[in-house]
Order: C-alpha cells, then sequence, then structure tokens
C-alpha cells in the first residue's frame, strides 16, 4: 500500500478538507452527538428511506436502509452455493404435491427491546402469521395503515398465490397455496417478506397509533431503531439480544448526502466510512490505496426506458419500436458506465440460468427509427418528457446525463424531448399516479428466479400498485408467465422464458439499456460489508480493524 499521497492528491485533499470545514458544517449533527458516530460504523447513504418496513415499497434506498438491518425472514438464499439456508424458520418441508409448505419456526428469537416497547415473548407463529395477513387480506386491521400498498407482493403475484397463513401450533405455520408455483421459495427468500412482530401491532392499536409499526419499527434483526431525522441520519444500535452473533458496532449511522461528490469527500476525510455508488473515475486519479479500497459485485439489474403506455402516442407499437431504435445504447454504456457495465441484449442479464444468447433488442438505427414514425402517422415527430430519477442506483449512475444522450438521440428523428425530474419521494410518488410520458428507471432482481425479472415489472397484476411503469398488460404474456411457473424443472423452463423474453421486447413497452456492476467504497479499515447479489446491503458482518500497527511498521 502507498503509505504517502502523491502532490496531487495531497492537493486535492487539502481543498477537501477546506470545503468541507466551509460546507459540510452544517449537515453534521451538534458536536456533542459527534461521540456516538465515532465509536459505531457511518454509512452514507444517498437518500431519505420512504419509510422502515419493506413490506410497503421496492425504493432501494429504503430496502437497503431496513430490510437485512432490523428484520430477519423465514428463509434466506446463499446465493455463493444457490441454496435456500434456514433463518427465522430452521426447517420446511413442501406437502401436497407443493400446494402446501410448511414452516417449523426457530425458538427463542427475541424482539428488539426500545424505549416505546418491552417484548413480554419471543417470536412464534402468531407474529409470522400477521406479517403475512397484513398484506394478504384486504380486512385486516393493518392492511391500510400507511398507505395499504404493497407493491412487491401484488407484482410477484404472491397476494394471489397464497390462499390461506395458518398457525399449527406455536412454531409451527402452513402456507396453503392456490397452485403449484416454481417461484414461491425464491419470493419468500426477499427482503420483502419480513415478520413483525403481532404483539408491537396489538399495543399500537391499544394506543391508537397504529401507523408508528412502519415508523417506529420493532424487528427481530441485528440493529434496533433510535432515530431518524429527514435529510440528516438515522441511527441504529446493536440488538444484543440478537439470535445469531450480536454485530461487532454498537451503533450503525445512515447520514443522508444525496451528492455523490459530498459522499466522496466525506469518504475521504473519514467522515463516512462506506459510501456507495462512488465516483469511480475520480478515485482512481488519486493515490489512495492506504486509505479507500473499492468492492464490485456481480449484480443482477436491468436499467430500462419505459414508455407508458397508457398515453399517446406509446399505445401504439410503431411509435416504441420507433424510439427504441432511435436510441444509441453503445454511446450511452461508454459515457455513462465507464466500461463497467455491457449493453442490454434483453430482459434478463447474463446471470440468470434463463439468459439467452440471442439480442432481442432493437438495434441502433434512425432511419428505421424515422420509417416507423413515418407508418403511425407522426412523420413530423411529436414532443415528449423524459423523466429521469434524481438518485443513483447501482442499474443507473446518472440517470440525467441518460436523459440529455437521449434527448439528442431522439431530435435526430425529429421528436423534441423535455427531461423532467423531482426529489426522490415525489418523483416515485407522481410515477405512482402515472404522470409521466416515459421514465428512466430499472429493476434489480430479488432473488435468482427469472420470473423476478418479468412479473414485477410488465405483469398486468404489477400496473395495480407495482412497479410495471410502462402500464402495458397483455393477457397472452401474462399466460405464458404462468406456463412458465407451472413448469418444474430447468429445462422445461428455459426456452419458456426464452420466448417470453421475445415477445416482450418486440413489444417494446421498455428499451433494456444495461446491466452493470455494483459498487461500493469505504475505508481500508472497515470490512465484512456484503453486497450480495440478491437483496440489501447488509452490515451484520461489518467490522473495523486496527491497523495502526500496520502502519507503524511502514517505511
Amino acid at each position: 500500500m502507498a503509505a504517502v499521497l502523491n502532490d496531487r492528491s495531497r492537493r486535492w485533499r487539502w481543498w477537501c478538507c477546506s470545503w468541507l470545514s466551509l460546507a459540510l458544517v452544517a449537515c453534521q449533527p451538534a458536536s456533542h452527538e459527534l461521540t456516538p458516530l465515532q465509536q459505531g460504523l457511518v454509512y452514507c447513504s444517498e437518500g431519505n428511506p420512504e419509510g422502515f418496513n419493506p413490506q410497503l415499497g421496492t425504493s432501494g434506498t429504503t430496502i437497503d436502509a431496513t430490510a437485512s438491518q432490523l428484520y430477519d425472514r423465514l428463509l434466506d438464499y446463499d446465493a455463493e452455493h444457490q441454496q435456500f439456508v434456514p433463518a427465522l424458520a430452521e426447517r420446511w418441508e413442501a406437502l401436497d404435491n407443493g400446494q402446501r409448505y410448511r414452516f417449523y419456526l426457530r425458538q427463542g428469537v427475541q424482539f428488539h427491546h426500545t424505549d416505546w416497547f418491552t417484548p413480554s415473548r419471543t417470536l412464534n407463529a402468531t407474529d409470522v402469521v400477521f406479517s403475512f395477513q397484513r398484506w394478504l387480506q384486504p380486512q385486516h386491521p393493518y392492511h391500510a395503515v400507511n398507505g395499504g400498498n404493497y407493491p412487491f407482493f401484488t407484482s410477484s403475484g404472491l397476494v394471489n398465490l397464497i390462499s390461506a397463513v395458518e398457525r399449527i401450533d406455536d412454531y409451527t405455520v402452513d402456507f396453503q397455496l392456490s397452485r403449484g408455483d416454481s417461484s414461491f421459495l425464491a419470493n419468500l427468500a426477499t427482503d420483502f417478506n419480513v415478520v413483525l412482530s403481532a404483539e408491537y401491532a396489538q399495543q399500537l392499536i391499544a394506543q391508537q397509533q397504529p401507523q408508528l409499526l412502519d415508523r417506529q419499527p420493532i424487528g427481530t434483526g441485528p440493529f434496533e431503531f433510535v432515530e431518524f431525522r429527514k435529510d440528516v441520519l438515522i441511527r441504529y444500535q446493536r440488538h444484543h439480544q440478537y439470535w445469531r452473533e450480536a454485530p461487532f458496532f454498537e451503533q450503525l449511522v445512515y447520514v443522508i448526502t444525496s451528492s455523490a461528490n459530498k459522499r466522496m469527500l466525506k469518504l475521504l476525510t473519514g467522515e463516512c466510512d462506506v459510501i456507495p455508488y462512488p465516483l469511480i473515475d475520480e478515485l482512481k486519479q488519486l493515490d489512495v490505496d492506504d486509505e479507500i479500497e473499492v468492492a464490485n459485485a456481480v449484480n443482477p439489474n436491468l436499467a430500462y426506458w419505459a414508455f407508458n403506455t397508457d398515453r399517446a402516442p406509446f399505445n401504439q407499437v410503431d411509435v416504441r419500436q420507433a424510439l427504441s431504435h432511435a436510441v444509441n445504447r453503445q454511446a450511452i454504456i461508454q459515457a455513462i458506465y465507464n466500461g463497467n457495465a455491457r449493453q442490454a441484449s434483453g430482459i434478463l442479464p447474463e446471470t440468470s440460468w434463463a439468459f439467452s444468447e440471442l439480442d432481442f433488442t432493437h438495434n441502433y438505427d434512425p432511419e428505421r427509427a424515422k420509417q416507423l414514425l413515418q407508418q403511425a402517422g407522426y412523420a413530423q415527430g411529436f414532443a415528449m418528457q423524459i423523466w429521469a430519477m434524481p438518485v443513483q442506483r447501482a442499474y443507473n449512475p446518472n440517470a440525467q446525463r441518460m436523459a440529455e444522450l437521449i434527448q439528442a438521440d431522439l431530435a435526430v428523428i425529429g421528436v423534441r424531448a423535455e427531461i423532467v425530474s423531482y426529489e426522490w419521494n415525489e418523483f416515485r410518488r407522481r410515477l405512482d399516479n402515472g404522470e409521466h410520458d416515459s421514465v428512466l428507471i430499472g429493476w434489480v432482481a430479488d432473488n435468482a428466479d427469472p420470473d423476478n425479472f418479468f412479473s414485477p415489472i410488465l405483469s398486468c397484476a404489477a400496473t395495480q400498485g407495482g412497479n410495471n411503469r410502462t402500464n402495458w398488460c397483455d393477457p397472452a404474456f401474462d399466460q405464458q408467465l404462468a406456463q412458465a411457473l407451472i413448469a418444474t424443472t430447468v429445462a422445461q423452463r428455459r426456452p419458456l422464458y426464452h420466448a417470453i423474453e421475445a415477445y416482450a421486447v418486440q413489444q417494446a413497452a421498455l428499451l433494456p439499456i444495461a446491466n452493470s456492476l455494483r459498487f461500493q467504497a469505504h475505508r481500508v479499515d472497515i470490512t465484512g460489508v456484503e453486497l450480495p447479489p440478491y437483496g440489501a446491503i447488509s452490515f451484520r458482518h461489518a467490522r473495523r480493524l486496527d491497523t495502526r500497527s500496520k502502519l507503524e511498521q511502514q517505511p
């Protein structure tokens, strides 16, 4: 490791510190609050979570802030060995030809003890039944609390697949399915299927404050919620009675830092221990190998441009195909991803077992785009909006710049595009309302089943409170998805997904753009921060190493 920064890096560091002393002081907690931050781990997050219950949304910011820190699931997925592993359920079995699953719960699992809730018992079957019935049953007393929208469960089809969740005894729960489904366990192992405390929910009903269930959360996870200050921080503390090994850090603090430049400055000056979406090119120019490490992971994701098919002229296939042919995706890969992504050849990334070597997408061909527009009655073009996310994502590090490149491509074929953006939560709210013409968005798979790349973003179910930003609903397409889920072997399912993908891309409700790596950067003394291919970032195994003795030994 380099012991001394080069001159350019030293000057840059001096500028960082000078800039921070003036610009970032207002963002820091008061001086009397710094000691807990220094004793714990500080993660500079890119935005505010929408809430503290992943059941209610699919935002990556929310999932990263909550799922693996506050909660546990019945089972987890071991991506390295490609198998499901026990979590709150010690074991499970399939019954009735796969239409019923029985889960045997772990005993002695403690819920969080906080200033606002002291549990009188450990986790049992009542908590599991409550957690699932909340989103399954519209008449459930908690179903409509905090909006009553459960996008993952709607778009994945779980809301229609699970017909009943039944308590057999204190530590046994049965799930009755309406049909056999090859993706059931995979969907159950996602970050959305967290287990809540039924006792806490009952207490809040008695206090007439049910909304606090998702705002002052109680789970069984490695960290307990302490406080949230919008645009400033989230503070967690160690769950000392965690059923697995308790985390190393007494405190975990998320410092809300929306600017990528500010996140990197805070990392370099030691104000942050870990940051997401680092500016890779800028870090490469600095000699900081003795202080900063950059980690990357293969991430099953897709960046895409979605057309709102509820609006003219995007309700015409010819128009959608024309717009798809107009975009120079290879130029986008070079300008936005700096070589850290591949041009998408379809909806499924290379990491999927159903990936096809065929390229299903529309090639860059402005002349063909003009012909299709003329064929659709838009020879003179038209005006439209491109909505660009205001935050970075693993699948899209700079949606604003991507929108500008697409805007220039569209001008060549006579389409006049306006770029639109809002604050992240407002952006998502307006998307949910269908106010967009088109949007640059993306998807990160929650599990390894290929259905997770189709049902959540293109099915008819996903248009109702889900993530189908195209609002495209095709019963023939849904029927193909259903047939693929009934099939029981990979050999049977793979060709079905090839046909599904070819059909979806031909219909062009969305334009697949890129599959990218996921990056994070951390101080060299931090280890064990998990960046799994499926699911949220996890700090359960994070540690701080003592590097002083190593540095003292360096010449």
